[in-house]
Formats: C-alpha cells, structure tokens, sequence
C-alpha cells in the first residue's frame, strides 16, 4: 500500500542532554531539539497486519495537522519545528475516518463495515497517570502518525479500544464521504473540547471567551464555546481567510492582532469586565499571554493548548489580585471527550465540515503539507 514516510536524522543538538528514556527508546521527547533534515515521501510500504485486539481500518479522510506543517518546516540548522514525542521513520497523519475492512478476533464491539474514528493517543491503561484517570499523560504513550504508524495511508491497524463510531454522523449529514470528512474532524475539535471544558474547566453560559489563533483547533473552541452558551467570542488572527472562518463558525468579533491592541478590544467589548477564558491556540504564548494578563476577568482562566517550546514570563500578582487560573492541555482522549463531540456535531450544535478548505489526494499529500505553511487554509483534507 501507499503511505507517506516522514525520515529524518537523529543529532541531538549541541547542549541538549539525552535523557535515559531517549536513549532506550529511540523516541525523542523535545522533537526540535534531536531530528534534523526531514525527508517526506509517499512510498510503498507493508500493509499492516493486525493483532487479536485490533482492527485493520482503510482510510477513507485525513486531515492535516500543524504537527505536520511543522515537521515540514525546519529552523535555520534544519531541525524540525515540532516541540513533541517522536520516533521516526514513521508513516504521518493522525486526524482520520475510516471503515473497518477486518476484525481481530478478540473484538467484540465492531465489525466490518463499520464507519470509525479514532483517538492519536494510544496510552496503555496500565501506568500510574492511566490508572489514575489520565491517559493523556500515559507514561507509556505511543501516538499514531508521530511514534508509531499514521493514516496518510490506505490502511491503518488500530487498537479496537481507541475506536468510536460514526453512525449518529449519518443521521445528520446522511453522506458518507461528508460523514467521513466530519469524522476526520472529530480528533482536532477533540483536542478543544479536552482545553475548554475538561482542562480549563469549562464556563458558565453568559461567559466572555476570547480566542487567540484560528487554526483548525482554535476554529473548533469558537465553535464549541459559541455552542456552549458562550456570550461573546473574540478571536484573534493573523489569517484573513482563516478569520473569515471563525465568523462562519461562531464568532461575534475577529480581529487581526496586528491591527489593534487586543487586550483593549477586550477590555471595551467586555464593558471593562474582561474574559473569562483566555483560550491560546496559536502557540505564541510569548506574544499572547502578555494581552490575556491585562484583560482576565476575575476569576479568568488562560488555557494553554498552541504548541511552543519557549518559556513565558508571567506577572503572577495579576494572577492573584484577580483570582485567575492558568492551565495546559494536551490530548484528546478519556473523559468522555470523543464521544461528546461525536453528539455536538450529530445535533448540529457544531459544524467542523464548514472549515475544510482544500482536499488532495495521497499522492498530492506533501504538496498538501506544503499548502499548510501558508497557514491561510481551515483545514485541508487528504483522501485516499
């Protein structure tokens, strides 16, 4: 079968220590510090065979991520610009629908034929964080499409327990190829619901949120929030066509950050109150976090969910005198957070088809990810 392999060079760089884990496993925890001159290349490769407890899924949508964008991008020494867990070479791509075309034999849930979507985080269930409710930081972890086989491929073999059904989409779009392109969605609006309402906490309906990027997650904040009861919903975006999508997904006001002062924008379209939540998806937090600090309402929160590897200063007394609340998010999965999201876009409370704004097929994927770094699309989609 066809998939696109991401190689690239082990050389940690200069100061960087390997810790014990790195050299065991040959997973690299800080990405941008260890692989330098990554090649991508759609090759032909073994199709997968699957174990008792998995199922063989053929890859019907596959969205591209801005992991992918930045294991395309490199610095100026040619490192890789993602921050995160990886091992390569590896076949990418991690946001995808499929159906199931084989079942292991100790699968009791699903059969073949079955429309899937599927969580990128394969955590084991049986460390401390899994045992203890949080598979997201499994000690153990393998993700696909970064540690271990993706879905910019034909076929992908996947843990049946990762697995989730996308039989209510049909009701609601009543079109395969559209179930399986919103099916596709469901991992990156799950990474938003995960920072808004598990993370973060969530808000009370009425609430102000102001969003700071529009990428593909920031688009699915804006529309969970806006779904969610939020009041107002500002957002804040380089990206002419990508602010143009958050307005067609839920926002009532986008601005460019370059034209205005955004913590003043809030601070007047809050009437002096400020945001509640400070949602950054733009993995700028050097830039970002330095408005939300001036306009947090009292009892803010700032959730942290963009990707960057820099340290922020903080003015912490803001965080005190306003009683305000800063969180990380990573992940997508336990907590009911799929299968929620599955409801939000079968109700019609979301729409997440609405942002896809370029499809290719695998073939074409590395143009796809090239495309990405103009950082103008939604979401571009790749169908095998």
């Amino acid at each position: 079968m066809k998939g696109l392999v991401l190689s690239a060079k082990w050389e940690p760089r200069e100061g960087y220590e390997l810790s014990e884990f790195e050299k065991t496993t040959g997973k690299a925890i800080t990405g941008n510090a260890i692989w330098r001159h990554p090649k991508l290349e759609v090759q032909e490769v073994e199709k997968p065979t699957i174990k008792p407890d998995q199922v063989l899924i053929q890859v019907k949508a596959c969205g591209v991520c801005g992991s992918d964008m930045h294991f395309y991008e490199t610095d100026e020494q040619g490192y890789i610009l993602y921050p995160g867990l990886t091992k390569f070479p590896t076949i990418l791509g991690h946001e995808f629908s499929g159906q199931v075309v084989e079942v292991g034999s100790e699968v009791q849930d699903l059969e073949v034929g079955d429309m899937v979507t599927a969580e990128e985080m394969i955590w084991c269930g049986h460390c401390f964080p899994c045992r203890n409710g949080f598979p997201n930081h499994c000690t153990n972890l393998e993700e696909i499409g970064f540690t271990i086989p993706g879905a910019f491929a034909e076929y992908i073999a996947i843990g049946a327990k990762y697995c989730w059904k996308l039989n209510a989409l049909m009701d609601r779009y009543g079109d395969e190829d559209k179930v399986y392109e919103a099916g596709a969605l469901v991992e990156p609006s799950s990474v938003a619901y995960n920072t808004v309402f598990e993370r973060a906490g969530g808000f009370r309906p009425g609430a102000y949120v102001a969003v700071y990027g529009l990428g593909p997650i920031g688009l699915a904040v804006v529309a969970e929030c806006k779904a969610s009861g939020a009041a107002k919903v500002i957002g804040f975006e380089l990206s002419a066509p990508r602010r143009d999508l958050a307005k067609k997904v839920g926002a009532d006001y986008v601005f460019d950050p370059r034209e205005v002062t955004p913590h003043e924008v809030v601070m007047d379209l809050t009437e002096g109150q400020g945001a509640d939540l400070h949602v950054e998806a733009a993995g700028a937090p050097q830039v970002t976090v330095l408005e939300m600090e001036k306009s947090l309402a009292i009892n803010g929160k700032i959730a942290q969910v963009g990707r960057a590897a820099t340290r922020v200063p903080m003015y912490l007394e803001t965080l005190q005198v306003r009683r305000g609340q800063v969180f990380g998010a990573q992940g997508h999965s336990g907590h009911a957070i799929f299968p929620s999201v599955i409801r939000m876009m079968a109700s019609g409370l979301i729409d997440m088809t609405q942002i896809i704004t370029a499809r290719y097929s695998l073939d074409e994927v590395v143009d796809a990810i090239a495309k990405s770094v103009t950082r103008e699309d939604g979401k571009i989609m790749v169908k095998p």
